[in-house]
C-alpha cells in the first residue's frame, strides 16, 4: 500500500511539471506589448502609439547632456534614414529632465528627420518600464510588441539585422 501513494505523488509532480514546462515554452513566444503613450512633437504635432500599429517602430529615451546618446545619435539617423521608406519609423524621447530648449536646438542643428517628444512629465518613460538610464531603446515589430530593449549603445549591425528580420514579418 505504501507504494500507491508514492505512485501517486510521483505521478502527480510529474503532471504539474509537464505543465508549468509546456506554459513556459508557450510563454516563449509570447511578447510584451507596447504601452499605449501620447506624446507632443517639437513641431507641435500630437502622436501616440496607435499609430505605429504597421510599422517597425524605434523609440529611443535620451537626453542632451548624455554623451552615449549624442554619439550615437548620427547612427539613429542613418538607421531612420536605410529603412523609413520601407515601413520603418522612429521617435527619439527627450527626458524630463532635459530643458526644452537644449532639445530643440539639438533637434534643429542636427536637422533630425524624426519626431521628437519631450516627456516633460515623465509619463512615457513610465509606461516604458520606468526608464531611467540614457540611452534607452526599444524595437517594437509591427504587430506593437517589443521585440527589444537596449540599454546603452546598440550594436547597429545587430540592430539593423533584426530591423530586417521584422520589416519581412508579414
Amino acid at each position: 500500500m505504501k507504494t500507491a501513494p508514492r505512485l501517486l505523488a510521483s505521478a502527480l509532480l510529474v503532471a504539474v511539471l509537464a505543465g508549468a514546462g509546456l506554459l513556459a515554452y508557450q510563454s516563449l513566444g509570447q511578447r510584451e506589448s507596447a504601452p499605449p503613450v501620447r506624446y507632443v512633437l517639437l513641431d507641435g504635432a500630437n502622436g501616440d502609439s496607435s499609430q505605429w500599429k504597421g510599422k517597425v517602430m524605434l523609440v529611443n529615451f535620451w537626453a542632451t547632456s548624455c554623451t552615449t546618446c549624442v554619439k550615437e545619435m548620427p547612427q539613429i539617423v542613418a538607421t531612420h534614414e536605410k529603412y523609413k521608406s520601407r515601413g520603418f519609423d522612429t521617435l527619439a524621447v527627450a527626458m524630463s529632465y532635459d530643458p526644452p530648449a537644449f532639445v530643440a536646438n539639438f533637434a534643429e542643428s542636427r536637422k533630425l528627420p524624426f519626431g521628437v517628444a519631450i516627456d516633460n512629465t515623465g509619463e512615457i518613460a513610465r509606461q516604458f518600464g520606468k526608464v531611467q538610464l540614457t540611452p534607452t531603446t526599444v524595437l517594437i515589430n509591427k504587430r506593437g510588441e517589443i521585440v527589444k530593449r537596449y540599454v546603452g549603445e546598440p550594436d547597429f549591425a545587430a540592430l539593423h539585422g533584426l530591423v530586417e528580420q521584422l520589416l519581412a514579418e508579414g
